[in-house]
């Protein structure tokens, strides 16, 4: 087992990668980190000398003053690499930097001088040291104007506001879970790399990705439909955004009943995609779920019979509660990454229909349990 400590746990890519590593226990050990550690150096060296991997994430994207970038993140590194000379310790070193090294900007030099003291490091001390060159990263829950334009273009478009594009260029893009798996392989690895270059995975125009998300905002956000998504691209973007929604205000989504004499018709879901789709009975008082997924896309409609349909963001407290009645038939999505539970609350059976967009597969599930 390998104990694993990340330095900025809880920003964008860090926490992609720390909830990835809770997927395999027997396998890694995660050490906790709070930035505080940096202020603090005995609680930095504690944490140091706990670490067979330290992937160093921690580091400032945007400020007015982009001195303060270039200060900030090398002023990082050097604060780890005198704790480690303090501690003596040898873990084996991650280090993100970015592609914008070679760049003219405060921000790509403080990356670059980073990873060379890190390197200078590894070699002083016989450690080992991986530099990775990553491309523009984009996933669910980066923060807008900050972490990447997707991010930003995907709150504007489901909090009422219009994107616009100041350089329509050719971006080359990796989702957070494919970068995620970038490291874990090279966590794996047992050799200095100085200078390793993560590939990137799509490259697109920025306005071919607003035209893709203005698309979901009238299938899906508007309409309630799952729209065609034909590549690994496609899917990515789209739990990308459906991770942007004001849930509390969103969901639940009521459905139109179109009736005559002889009762009622009801469309569920209307796709561009396959999937299973499949319903269930429950008996008052009976929980279905606490779990999570991390990749598929999953709808719960209560067509008769009351429910409470919870969802809580892994490694967070908040419990969004959504009370469905089947005299109003009405679903909530599931977002991956939020563990979820539907619960009979009446005194009748509950019917509720499911979709989800992968059959299940037991060797491949997608299917992690922990209650709301």
């Amino acid at each position: 087992m390998k104990r694993i400590g990340i330095t900025g746990q809880n920003g964008f890519v860090g926490s992609h990668l720390y909830n990835t590593l809770g997927l395999n226990p027997e396998e890694y050990e995660r050490i906790d980190f709070q930035k505080e550690y940096f202020e603090n150096p005995d609680m930095l060296d504690e944490f140091v000398k706990q670490c067979d991997v330290i992937v160093h994430l921690a580091a400032m994207n945007r400020h007015p003053d982009p001195e303060v970038i270039y200060k900030q993140n090398v002023g990082l590194v050097t604060t780890l690499v005198e704790s480690l000379e303090r501690t003596g310790s040898k873990p084996h070193v991650l280090f993100s930097s970015s592609s914008q090294e070679e760049r003219d900007n405060l921000y790509g030099k403080s990356k670059k001088e980073g990873r060379a003291l890190l390197a200078q490091w590894a070699k002083n001390a016989g450690g080992i040291f991986t530099g990775m060159i990553i491309p523009n990263v984009f996933g669910p829950f980066g923060q807008p104007y900050y972490n990447s334009f997707i991010a930003t273009f995907c709150h504007q478009l489901s909090h009422g506001e219009t994107p616009t594009i100041d350089m329509d260029g050719e971006v080359k893009l990796i989702y957070a879970g494919e970068l995620v798996q970038e490291m874990l392989n090279q966590i794996q690895g047992s050799s200095t790399i100085e200078q390793y270059v993560v590939p990137f995975t799509t490259s697109i125009k920025v306005s071919e990705v607003l035209g893709k998300l203005q698309n979901f905002k009238k299938l899906y956000f508007e309409g309630g439909e799952i729209p065609e998504l034909t590549t690994s691209f496609d899917y990515q973007l789209f739990n990308t955004y459906r991770c942007y929604f004001d849930m509390a205000t969103h969901y639940p989504v009521k459905l139109t009943q179109h009736t005559d004499p002889r009762g009622a018709f009801v469309e569920v879901i209307r796709l561009g995609i396959g999937g299973q789709c499949s319903f269930s009975t429950t008996v008052p008082g009976i929980t279905r779920g606490d779990h999570y997924h991390t990749r598929k896309i999953e709808r719960f409609t209560v067509i008769k019979g009351k429910a409470l349909i919870q969802l809580r963001k892994i490694n967070t407290t908040e419990v969004f509660d959504f009370y469905l009645d089947g005299s109003e038939p009405a679903y909530v999505d599931m977002p991956i990454w939020y563990t979820h539970n539907i619960k009979n609350i009446g005194n009748e059976e509950l019917l509720t229909i499911f979709w989800i967009n992968e059959p299940y597969n037991a060797v491949d599930p997608d299917t992690y349990f922990e209650k709301v």
